[in-house]
């Protein structure tokens, strides 16, 4: 394959990628909702540890470790702000309900 081949194959991963990532969003928004009625916190270090340990026991390269988990550290640092931002939404709106 030349270059322009491989530049397509990698704009078809890149929206693969966005698919995947956006799906993964309303994933956390859901659980960002189950959060807020049940008053559980955003922050679960012993969970963004499992997902780190489950995405590098999946790698298998060749993208280093330490790289994999700089991704998915912001990956998590923003869902998490959706998740903040479910519960804000929440909020607001049982605040205009009373």
């Amino acid at each position: 394959m030349d270059i322009a081949g491989w530049r397509r194959k990698l704009d078809r991963l890149d929206r693969k990628l966005v698919r995947m990532l956006n799906q993964r969003a309303r994933a956390a928004q859901e659980i960002g909702r189950l959060k807020a009625r049940t008053a559980l916190p955003i922050y679960e270090p012993r969970r963004e540890q499992a997902v780190f340990e489950n995405v590098l026991c999946a790698n298998r390269g060749p993208f280093p470790d330490h790289e994999l988990k700089r991704v998915f550290e912001q990956i998590i640092g923003v869902m998490r702000r959706l998740q903040r931002r479910e519960i804000l939404v929440r909020r607001k709106a049982q605040r205009r309900r009373k």
